[in-house]
């Protein structure tokens, strides 16, 4: 009795085996999985620390400048009240 081909994407050869494919078929092997999820792990584990860095130096750099700004708070003058204290005349002291 003839082979009789079912139409289909998966076709199955009498005895229960596929036909043969020109395309080829990856085959990884345990080595090349385990090495795989290892550079993905340290990949991770750079990117967690980089991200931890980051928080780390803008946390610094807010909590330097309310530091520095509570600090010229403390130290002010009494002309620092007045509107155009941060304007310093290039004729202050000279007489003019």
């Amino acid at each position: 009795m003839p082979v009789q081909w079912k139409l289909g994407y998966h076709m199955i050869v009498e005895g229960g085996c596929k036909p043969m494919s020109t395309e080829p078929e990856k085959v990884e092997s345990a080595e090349d999985s385990a090495v795989e999820q290892a550079g993905e792990r340290s990949t991770l584990r750079v990117i967690g620390w980089f991200s931890v860095g980051m928080v780390v130096a803008a946390l610094g750099i807010y909590l330097g400048s309310e530091l520095r700004s509570r600090y010229k708070f403390k130290r002010r003058t009494p002309y620092d009240f007045y509107s155009n204290s941060e304007q310093q005349a290039s004729e202050f002291g000279m007489g003019i």
